[in-house]
């Protein structure tokens, strides 16, 4: 891993609160990449749900390779994503 990558995965780590962690977001990143990763987690909640990935890329308009990669990570054992999805929906959200 990158030292740049392993920086912000500590500064990410360190952030106590939604709210910190919102305004980090704002101050980091630009509009369109929040909507980028707003998106990439929406597929996955939508694959984690059960969706096909026709019927995800048919309501977000965008391509089935987006979808792919979050359907492989899904489906890989031992999945530290769907061990968060997993947490996720026991509870509560959606």
């Amino acid at each position: 891993m990158k030292v740049v990558t392993k920086e912000l995965v500590e500064i990410f780590a360190r952030t106590n609160t939604p709210e910190e962690m919102e305004v980090l977001f704002q101050e980091i990143f630009t509009p369109s990449e929040i909507d980028t990763l707003t998106l990439r987690w929406q597929l996955l909640k939508d694959l984690y749900e059960g969706k096909t990935q026709r019927k995800i890329a048919s309501d977000h308009n965008i391509s089935l390779c987006k979808i792919t990669r979050g359907s492989k990570l899904l489906k890989a054992r031992d999945s530290y994503l769907k061990k968060v999805l997993d947490y996720f929906y026991e509870n509560g959200n959606r």
